[in-house]
């Protein structure tokens, strides 16, 4: 059986207003360019949506999970095209305009090519503000900035892509977030990026969008991929400040008297900057384990058994230091008489030592999990 040039994949639900508008515009296209393609639905629908496809000529598959990625993810793997073309059904973007997709694609000048709303046309209510404005703006701006991109509409939801293109993606998120991660697995890939300016039209039904929990949730993907600036930097900061704060108050030795609250302070920002480093830990791991980041620098040496040994005998003498200051504190206490003491600034040093001692020890527990888990996984 012959493939067809071009496969049209369109998620679907509740859209049975809008879906036989949309397949139309394919159809009509198709034939007045003399283009083969097929259209794959990929419905969850409950209500006539999937059947008013089906009688227009459109092949229904039925996503395994709910979810806007995973209606691509399953449409993707029934498509027999040598191009994939993206598109929503709600009619929000014009399905006649396929041919400006196409043509970079046909011509070798792009692998991936992307509509950006905001340099073409935005018709009145067809973007809340928030989004056109604030939303949209702000999270492609960060994209760019994170993964070297250099696109205007990241969330963009008309798009095309040549099968070999798309092959190379590692494609598995199954939420919106499904958006985001194709641009920056395109990025990381080396693919040919092209945008192209186009029309965005009202709904006619009510959104499904979530403006911040979509939003939430394309962020989380952003740190999960690159974690540095979001944990790595401000947990450095914060525990270089805190470290300052603490050690310049101990030497001067006014932490007892006008400088109890700063010397306070000082500990708790050095406790929550540790916190904070070893969670972009975590997710730099948890990328590098799945295939997201690639294996290298400093985070990558900590997937080494000697280098978690290594890390709980770090954390261990972290600790050890912190109980035995402690002790001190505790026997002056009892050689006193249990009489009140002035030993503020030692029992806070000696509370900073030992929790990020627990925090290093429980951070190595946590990354050998991890590995373990992986291995036994393959």
């Amino acid at each position: 059986m012959t493939s067809p040039l071009l496969s049209i994949i369109i998620p679907c639900k509740n859209e049975e207003k809008t879906i036989g508008i949309v397949i139309g515009k394919v159809l009509s296209t198709l034939k007045n360019e003399g283009l083969e393609g097929e259209i794959i639905v990929a419905d969850n629908s409950t209500d006539n949506s999937g059947e008013i496809a089906k009688n227009m000529g459109a092949k229904i598959v039925i996503p395994q999970k709910n979810g806007y990625g995973s209606a691509y993810l399953e449409g993707a793997r029934h498509a027999r095209g040598t191009y994939l073309i993206l598109a929503d059904a709600d009619n929000t973007y014009d399905l006649s305009e396929m041919p400006i997709f196409l043509k970079p694609l046909l011509a070798n000048e792009a692998d991936f090519v992307i509509g950006s709303r905001l340099k073409g046309e935005i018709k009145k209510n067809s973007m809340p503000w928030l989004h056109r404005y604030i939303g949209n703006p702000l999270l492609t701006g960060l994209l760019n900035l994170l993964f070297k991109i250099n696109i205007s509409d990241a969330h963009c939801g008309m798009r095309a892509i040549t099968r070999d293109a798309y092959e190379k993606l590692d494609m598995k998120s199954e939420g919106m977030e499904f958006a985001s991660e194709m641009i920056i697995e395109a990025g990381m890939k080396k693919l040919r990026i092209t945008e192209v300016p186009i029309t965005y039209y009202p709904r006619q039904t009510p959104s499904k969008l979530h403006s911040w929990g979509d939003g939430w949730r394309h962020l989380r993907f952003m740190m999960l991929y690159n974690p540095t600036p979001f944990f790595y930097i401000p947990g450095l900061l914060l525990f270089i400040l805190g470290a300052f704060m603490t050690l310049t108050l101990v030497m001067r030795g006014s932490v007892e008297t006008t400088s109890l609250h700063s010397f306070i302070l000082g500990s708790m920002l050095a406790i929550i900057g540790t916190q904070t480093i070893a969670t972009g830990v975590y997710m730099k791991i948890y990328g590098i384990l799945h295939n997201k980041i690639e294996k290298k620098g400093i985070t990558a040496k900590l997937l080494d058994y000697h280098s978690l040994e290594s890390g709980l005998v770090i954390g261990i003498l972290f600790f050890f230091a912190g109980m035995v200051s402690g002790s001190k504190i505790l026997f002056k206490w009892i050689s006193s008489g249990y009489g009140s003491l002035s030993e503020v600034g030692n029992a806070v040093i000696s509370v900073v030592l030992a929790a990020v001692g627990i925090q290093i020890i429980l951070s190595a527990l946590i990354i050998s999990i991890f590995i373990l888990e992986k291995k036994e996984n393959k």
